[in-house]
């Protein structure tokens, strides 16, 4: 008979458990004195998942070539709502190990941008219905890279506004060492006042592009670029160091990584919080899985944040332990949305 600690147990409340064969994998299978239930080893790592670890493993690596849920599933050989259920487990774990372990990083040279996106439906089509834009319409994500090591050193997920960017700076600020450096961002305005209150030492300019027809939303492509104009804005920031091409390169990468940034496609989100665990997956395996071409070694290592390049089953395993906060039920929300004191008649 074999006693499981609370931690190695799987699939039910109880201590006692015995050997009971191999899966067809040949993994060891094991049973539940009390309650009958069977499990192996890999469901400890995978919240009770039976998928396999060999399998999950193939599922991330289809997920992160570019792979839609229905073809990584027909590849797979798994149900869709299987690899949907991985990438909301890993990729939820993976934004919570990113967060903590990305802290006070030494940078020189830091870029930020935004990538839109959508969950749902585009904004149009959002306004038009007179839906909410809690769960659907468009979305941003803003990241923010160190230029030398390609370092993806945070990232934010919400609508382009001044409060969503006060959290983004807020958490560039928490992974960024508070040493001297330099940022540079492109024109949105709510950057000025953002980086000047929270990172008032840093030497901070603005990459403004101007274009042609920047009225015309019917088009994909921005207009052609007039002219491009570089804008200190506080301390003494290199004006040839005022770019922000490698973390827009970075954006290509994420539109042909993940299905859901592809346009003219029907692969784009249904669920936010499904969009939000694809990217919580992508930045991890960017920084510590696939290997960048500029320093033929993963941007963790490049930064020192990690010894050496991780495999994708080396991603699962140490992630195991960063659980995500339980997602709000819909009434959870509605609670949220009553004001604390009533407004004055």
């Amino acid at each position: 008979m074999i006693t499981l600690t609370s931690e190695i147990r799987a699939n039910c409340r109880h201590e006692r458990a015995k050997k009971f064969g191999k899966s067809d994998s040949g993994a060891q299978r094991y049973r539940c004195l009390d309650c009958g239930k069977t499990w192996v080893d890999s469901t400890r790592t995978l919240d009770g998942m039976r998928v396999g670890l060999d399998k999950a493993e193939q599922i991330v690596n289809c997920m992160m070539e570019g792979m839609g849920v229905r073809s990584t599933a027909r590849l797979a050989g798994v149900a869709n709502d299987t690899v949907l259920g991985l990438l909301v487990l890993i990729g939820g774990r993976c934004k919570v190990f990113t967060e903590q372990a990305l802290v006070n990083v030494k940078v020189k040279e830091v870029q930020a941008d935004e990538i839109w996106s959508y969950v749902g439906c585009k904004e149009r089509t959002r306004v038009k219905n007179s839906r909410s834009n809690r769960d659907c319409g468009d979305r941003y994500c803003y990241v923010g890279m160190e230029r030398t090591t390609k370092l993806a050193l945070t990232w934010h997920l919400g609508p382009r506004d001044a409060g969503e960017t006060a959290t983004f700076v807020t958490k560039l600020v928490q992974a960024c060492h508070g040493g001297k450096l330099q940022i540079t961002t492109d024109g949105w305005m709510p950057y000025k006042r953002e980086i000047r209150e929270q990172l008032p030492r840093a030497d901070f300019g603005m990459l403004i592009k101007l274009f042609r027809n920047p009225g015309n939303s019917g088009t994909y492509s921005p207009g052609q670029i007039i002219s491009v104009k570089r804008k200190p804005i506080q301390g003494n920031p290199s004006y040839e160091a005022m770019c922000t091409s490698h973390v827009e390169r970075h954006n290509l990468s994420m539109r042909m990584k993940l299905r859901r940034f592809t346009r003219l496609t029907n692969g784009f989100s249904r669920k936010l919080e499904n969009h939000a665990a694809a990217l919580g997956l992508y930045f991890a395996h960017y920084n510590w899985v696939q290997k960048h071409g500029a320093h033929k070694t993963t941007p963790a290592v490049a930064s020192g944040v990690a010894e050496k390049p991780w495999t994708v089953r080396e991603l699962i395993d140490e992630t195991m332990g960063f659980k995500p906060p339980r997602p709000k039920t819909a009434f959870e929300r509605f609670l949220d949305t009553i004001p604390d004191e009533e407004p004055p008649r």
